[in-house]
């Protein structure tokens, strides 16, 4: 939300949404104008009446067969006797005045021949409203029409006149008006640390201008969606407490040649006016794609144009080095290698996802908000939240928040942001799903086996909390609590978390009649880590320390993904893989096989209970009974029946 949104409407101002007097009462006379030229074409007849020549006409009024004529605007409408003929009504065409007096002429001296048989006769006056109706249609309705509907929208995405549509659109925050500052932005201190220097030039440029330094003239900030790339760049100009223009790469795009590049020329034109300032370009990938790819049609493209001005403006013979470009993107690979260049993006920042002291520096920094009760732990759900974006955790913070109000609660409690964190990840819990006998006991000896072998595996992560209550697409969940956030994977605990995987689909073969299609998402993940083992890893005896993975070639704007070894080594792939997969599900066999009667109890207690902690799935395998009620289904991953992959 920009500044100028908390803004209190001004006392002239028209609320939104509503037209001002003359242009309603204007808008009201075109609808009624549309709607009189409506009811006069659907009261046109489809098709005419038939034209017949005079002879035929003289004819049937000697034959005594013409009951009737109308004269109207140099048309004589002819009505015959009823069985006269096949035609009973037909047209004459008068050509002028003359016409129409002689054939009036013709009719009086008929009806004073025949007395009996009388024809009906008369003459309306021309109708002179209805040419003038179509004139006003064509020369002033239709003109009128087109422009609001055409040029009126341009205007409105302009956001001026027609003659504005080459003016910039970026929204400018004026000094002091950037609220935010590094305080407010968390999880990304290495982030932080690079932009520093860019804000103490902007604060004192003589300090780095004494020595002969060139601050850099651009930024490009890369990572992931909702890691924090746009509230970085408005914690720069917060910090650096200079104006802020602010624009998303989309908004340079328009359906004619030039807008863009003019838009371009005019925004750094008004940075240069504010300077020292800060241009923040979000989702540049949306103009500055790598050119002459995919058949853009060369250099008369629009969006090469405007990727032209954009280079120009930043490293050309007028660039201004007061003015300081942020770029944010997710996708830095389809760039244009010019923009990326020393001189004009010298820095590439990436913002990662936080890691465990990161995520919980921004849930401190979002709950600073929200009365939060004296059980909230946000060192534990930190903990628990692993590949959360910042986006992700403030979610989870409002979600709890709006669900502690919904149960008219004082303050939120800790169960409120373990539930949100679920929501936010899965979805919300389905208990109202009607789920028969059957269906729950395949569910339950499912997760059991994966409880079961959870537990037993200390390679695994350690096991948080297993449910059958469905959730999104699962019909249960598995969940995992890391207890540190892991940047390497050794190959024990990959295959151990194969064998957890698999426990699943062996507890269904052991204790169920028959395997059910509920380890669907678990088997593609196995066969996914099992498959990277041997291609990507280097962890198959029998092919060694060899990189099998895809290579990617562009063609254009795509991207095709083409392998580099023979079929005869795509075959001892395939082997390799069925081979660790088969060895992880015997293991898994014979693991659950030793604990048959700890799967089955397992089991039992989630029929009953719905929801086990780990310290219940514990004390159930040691020989104790689980008699605390199930708490609400909290889990940070998920490797149940349809379910979502594991979080590694």
């Amino acid at each position: 939300m920009s500044d100028n949104d908390n803004k209190p409407a001004g006392r002239g101002q028209q609320p939104p949404g509503r037209l001002q007097p003359p242009r309603a009462i204007l808008m009201i006379i075109l609808a009624a104008g549309a709607v009189y030229l409506l009811v006069l074409v659907m009261r046109m007849p489809m098709t005419g009446p038939q034209k017949v020549d005079w002879t035929v006409f003289n004819t049937q009024l000697e034959a005594n067969m013409v009951q009737e004529v109308e004269i109207s605007d140099n048309v004589a409408k002819v009505k015959l006797n009823a069985g006269a003929a096949k035609v009973e009504k037909y047209e004459l065409h008068l050509l002028d005045a003359a016409d129409a007096n002689a054939l009036s002429e013709q009719i009086r001296q008929h009806n004073e021949k025949n007395p009996a048989n009388q024809v009906a006769y008369n003459k309306k006056p021309p109708n002179r409203l209805l040419p003038f109706v179509g004139y006003l249609a064509v020369f002033v309705l239709v003109p009128v029409l087109l422009y609001f509907v055409l040029f009126r929208s341009i205007t409105r995405s302009g956001g001026g006149g027609v003659l504005s549509l080459g003016k910039s659109r970026a929204r400018l925050a004026a000094k002091g008006q950037v609220k935010v500052t590094f305080d407010d932005v968390a999880g990304i201190d290495e982030a932080k640390e690079e932009v520093q220097e860019i804000i103490q030039f902007l604060k004192n440029p003589a300090k780095f201008r004494r020595l002969g330094a060139r601050i850099p003239r651009g930024v490009l900030l890369v990572g992931a969606p909702g890691t924090g790339k746009t509230l970085l760049a408005k914690a720069i100009a917060g910090e650096a407490d200079v104006p802020f223009f602010s624009i998303s790469g989309s908004d340079f795009v328009e359906m004619f040649v030039g807008v863009g590049a003019s838009r371009v020329r005019d925004l750094f034109r008004q940075a240069k006016d504010n300077a020292p300032c800060i241009i923040f370009l979000d989702e540049i990938d949306a103009v500055g794609r790598k050119r002459g790819a995919a058949f853009t049609g060369g250099g008369h493209d629009e969006r090469e144009q405007t990727l032209n001005a954009i280079l120009v403006e930043m490293d050309g013979f007028e660039s201004d080095e007061s003015v300081v470009v942020v770029a944010a993107t997710n996708r830095p690979d389809v760039l244009d290698p010019a923009l990326r260049r020393p001189g004009r993006f010298d820095r590439e920042i990436t913002v990662d996802m936080p890691d465990f002291t990161g995520r919980q520096a921004i849930l401190e920094v979002h709950a600073r908000k929200v009365k939060m009760g004296p059980d909230v732990d946000l060192a534990l759900l930190a903990r628990g939240t692993p590949s959360f974006s910042g986006a992700d955790l403030e979610a989870i913070i409002n979600e709890a928040a709006i669900l502690a109000a919904m149960k008219e609660k004082s303050f939120v409690e800790m169960a409120d942001l373990e539930e949100s964190r679920d929501k936010v990840r899965w979805g919300r819990q389905k208990r109202s799903r009607v789920m028969s006998q059957e269906d729950k006991k395949i569910t339950a000896y499912h997760e059991s086996g994966h409880a079961v072998a959870t537990v037993l595996l200390p390679e695994v992560q350690p096991l948080h909390k297993v449910t059958i209550i469905p959730r999104g697409v699962a019909l249960g969940a598995t969940m995992h609590l890391p207890e540190k956030d892991r940047y390497h994977v050794q190959r024990k605990e990959l295959l151990g978390e194969m064998v957890a995987l698999l426990a699943g689909r062996v507890a269904e073969e052991l204790f169920c009649t028959d395997i059910s299609s509920g380890a669907r998402e678990d088997l593609r993940v196995a066969t996914a880590l099992a498959r990277s083992m041997v291609r990507e890893w280097g962890m198959s005896a029998r092919l060694g320390p060899v990189f099998y993975g895809d290579e990617e070639a562009q063609f254009g704007l795509d991207t095709i993904a083409t392998r580099s070894y023979s079929d005869a080594t795509a075959v001892e792939i395939d082997q390799e893989v069925e081979k660790l997969l088969n060895e992880c599900f015997e293991r898994a066999r014979k693991l659950l096989a030793e604990h048959r009667d700890d799967v089955r109890k397992v089991a039992e207690a989630l029929l009953e209970k719905e929801v086990l902690e780990s310290a219940d799935v514990e004390k159930i395998m040691a020989g104790g009974r689980q008699d605390a009620p199930g708490a609400p289904d909290t889990r940070p991953q998920q490797d149940g029946p349809a379910g979502d992959p594991p979080i590694a």
